[in-house]
């Protein structure tokens, strides 16, 4: 494809969700793209430090002619120049701005695999960066969740980490192993079975061991109360700077679901573990497949399966809505999104070839 495709960044939830899916789009269908108003409907408007590495980690894939990737841009061109290729990549998220960022590199992680997996060969992902930060998904929710739905589809890669990184200083890493085979298989998740247990890890980085281990045991008591078998690890971590957090995940009979919360001074060690487990407990009683966030993010995946994908999701999020719109602009699926009454929802992807 040769005709440049206009992205409206302020559409829908207006975040940098737009920017991420239409890179992967970008690299993976050679469609040239510009994006205009980035993140109009955020605090500060523009690219950030990971959305720029984002940008960069794209145009590495397919080697693509880019403007506008400056910090607080709000208008970007991405040009891809080759099809993407398998093969060894490093970024590290505080390059992109004087003074090192914590930002995340989870959601740079995101940007890059759909397109490294739909690719021929193995590759491998140095990334540096935040590994557990707020408002994204944490480390262990993509090694516990979300890569192994993933697997379900044909998506192979295997994630480790070798230093957490936490806000405001980061400097984690974690690396990525992508088994890339071009042929993926829908997903159909309408119903998730009975719950088997729930897992997760208390962190506490540079921090008292008290603190993972009242998390760890004020979520099992809050758990084990409403009947669920749980076994949380509770761990204490070395980092360039001092976080704490809690990480649980589901294990229903057919999927999986992912739910943390982030420490922060001032906050009671139990009132995190408070936050993480009314999720996963608001998310149990909806009795749907998927949890929100998982939803939203095998939207683009599942544009490029064989066949039809179809999911139950606790609630239709602003972000789904958006992603799915980012793919219908490339014209690559069908996308019916059906709310039900009690608010939970049904999603119906269908390839366009």
């Amino acid at each position: 494809m040769t005709d440049k495709l206009i992205i409206d960044g302020s559409h829908g939830e207006g975040g940098g969700q737009i920017l991420r899916s239409t890179l992967s789009l970008s690299a993976i269908t050679g469609r040239p793209v510009r994006i205009e108003n980035l993140r109009a409907n955020r605090k500060k408007p523009g690219l950030a430090a990971q959305h720029l590495t984002s940008v960069r980690a794209a145009a590495m894939l397919c080697d693509a002619e880019v403007k506008g990737a400056e910090l607080g841009s709000q208008t970007l061109q991405f040009i891809p120049r080759r099809p993407v290729r398998a093969g060894d990549y490093s970024l590290d998220v505080a390059e992109a701005r004087e003074g090192g960022s914590a930002g995340a590199v989870m959601l740079v992680l995101q940007t890059l695999l759909p397109p490294l997996a739909l690719a021929s060969g193995v590759s491998t992902v140095i990334l540096r960066g935040g590994t557990h930060v707020d408002m994204s998904p944490s480390y262990d929710y993509v090694h516990d969740v979300w890569l192994p739905t993933l697997a379900r589809m044909g998506m192979h890669a295997e994630l480790s980490l070798v230093r957490s990184g936490w806000y405001p200083v980061g400097r984690g890493e974690v690396r990525l192993r992508i088994a890339g085979s071009g042929e993926l298989r829908p997903l159909r998740l309408e119903h998730r079975g009975p719950l088997h247990a729930v897992t997760g890890r208390a962190l506490a980085a540079n921090l008292p061991a008290h603190i993972c281990e009242r998390m760890a045991a004020h979520a099992r008591d809050l758990l084990e109360q409403a009947g669920m078998a749980t076994e949380i690890e509770a761990a204490v971590l070395e980092a360039a700077c001092p976080g704490a957090g809690l990480y649980l995940t589901a294990h229903y009979e057919n999927s999986l679901a992912g739910f943390g919360a982030q420490g922060k001074r001032g906050k009671p060690a139990e009132l995190v573990a408070e936050e993480a487990c009314f999720a996963l407990l608001q998310h149990h009683r909806s009795g749907a497949a998927l949890e929100q966030h998982l939803a939203d993010q095998l939207i683009l995946p599942a544009a490029f399966c064989r066949g039809e994908s179809i999911f139950g999701v606790e609630r239709i999020s602003p972000h789904l809505v958006t992603n799915a719109w980012v793919v219908k602009r490339f014209g690559l699926a069908r996308i019916d999104i059906t709310r039900a009454a009690d608010g939970t929802g049904l999603v119906k992807i269908l390839a366009s070839r």
